[in-house]
């Protein structure tokens, strides 16, 4: 691993804060220290999920990044979140993985939860001691919200019993809740989405809840991904998140909230060490009394590279800082995640090209950097999802989450970094 930890560039200057740049060497520190010895075990076990990163996670409180200080949270915001996430991603995408899954069903607590759930819920996750997952998506519907075939049905005593089957899970085999958007419209009523689902927080040891074993992907080697089933799970009526009926709120506004900037910083720190991986590369290859790199057909390709990854980068932060603020910013939202990914994926080609036949080499680093890089493709909606709600955006979207869930806490001002908490 070349990644050795460095300071943010000076074009981010406009969005970080003391408090900012001091979290941003911190979270450097610890994926070298300790991100980066775990990635050897993760590529040769992909059929172990890894636990031990994600108790170190916890232990520093980055679970909470976003639970205000009242509820045992860091209370620092989306700029904060995504330094965590995007520097975490640069050396191990898998660690960065299991912070950004336990972090959109936190979104959702955050947006919808009653004051007693939120003194109920939110403090272990903000110290660790439990992880979340959001199970939204299905074997058959995939992403599909009117699709979701999952039910919820009234148990007579106030309660609900949900059965049904959700794919796809992250951090499922880490979580001890997790947060299940199911159909409660009666059998028979044609009801549009908007009005059919309803948000649940199950707990992973009631009676009825499996979970499907782990079972390795393409790539994020060590992240749990995996398959919830749920069958006659009784849920008392305290477990309701946000209004019956109102599930694909939920379910929107955490995806477009959280999950996409999550992904947004996933890809960023992918399309960081792809350039660093392959300037170091071309560095040590020589060529006619040189390196590769003095050659114009090469450094072509690397001004491409570093110009997609200049704006992936400003996009994303411009996006998080927006949030903060909070400014209505939802199209700048979708816009991180969807050309994030395009433009890491165009640099991840390049550089496949750059390296030759080295980058078929499965010993070689480029290989968990392009498997990793497909994998963040689909979340939170692939890219005609993306571009179709930027579409909406253009011809007037009913709804703008960050205008109706606005940033309760953020690193806006407070420059001294010392008044950071330990481990925050």
């Amino acid at each position: 691993m070349h990644a050795m930890p460095t300071p943010p560039p000076p074009s981010l200057g406009l969005y970080l804060t003391p408090r900012h740049e001091h979290l941003w060497g911190e979270a450097d520190t610890f994926a070298f220290t300790y991100a980066a010895p775990r990635v050897k075990a993760m590529e040769e076990s992909p059929g172990r999920v890894e636990k031990r990163l994600a108790r170190i996670v916890g232990e520093r409180g980055w679970f909470g990044v976003m639970i205000p200080p009242e509820y045992g949270g860091m209370g620092a915001g989306h700029v904060a979140r995504t330094i965590l996430v995007h520097r975490l991603a640069r050396i191990s995408a898998s660690a960065a993985a299991i912070l950004q899954a336990t972090l959109i069903p936190v979104g959702a607590l955050l947006g919808f939860a009653t004051a007693e759930q939120k003194r109920r819920w939110l403090p272990s996750v903000a110290d660790g001691t439990v992880l979340w997952s959001i199970a939204v998506t299905e074997p058959w519907a995939g992403g599909h919200l009117g699709g979701i075939e999952t039910t919820a049905e009234p148990d007579g005593e106030g309660g609900w019993l949900i059965t049904g089957t959700k794919a796809c899970v992250g951090n499922l085999h880490l979580a001890g809740r997790h947060v299940v958007i199911a159909r409660t419209a009666p059998p028979g009523e044609p009801l549009s989405a908007t009005e059919a689902l309803t948000a649940f927080v199950v707990d992973g040891g009631d009676a009825g809840v499996t979970l499907r074993p782990h079972r390795p992907r393409l790539g994020l080697h060590g992240f749990s991904l995996g398959t919830l089933v749920l069958d006659q799970v009784r849920v008392p009526a305290e477990h309701v998140l946000g209004d019956v009926g109102k599930g694909l709120h939920v379910a929107q506004s955490s995806s477009i909230l959280t999950g996409r900037l999550n992904l947004g910083a996933l890809s960023l720190g992918l399309h960081e060490a792809i350039a660093e991986t392959t300037v170091h590369f071309l560095k040590d290859r020589p060529r006619y009394n040189g390196a590769l790199t003095d050659l114009p057909v090469v450094r072509d390709r690397l001004g491409a590279i570093q110009a997609r990854l200049h704006a992936a980068r400003s996009l994303l932060y411009h996006a998080a800082a927006n949030l903060d603020s909070p400014t209505s910013c939802d199209a700048d939202l979708i816009t991180a995640k969807y050309l994030g990914h395009q433009l890491a994926a165009d640099s991840c080609r390049d550089a496949a090209e750059l390296h030759g036949s080295h980058a078929h080499d499965t010993a070689h680093i480029f290989q968990r950097l392009w498997r990793d890089t497909q994998m963040i493709y689909s979340p939170a909606g692939t890219g005609e999802t993306q571009r179709i709600l930027l579409a909406d955006h253009l011809l007037g979207a009913p709804i703008q989450w960050s205008e109706h869930l606005a940033a309760e806490h953020a690193w806006h001002q407070d420059p001294d970094p010392d008044s950071i908490p330990a481990h925050a």
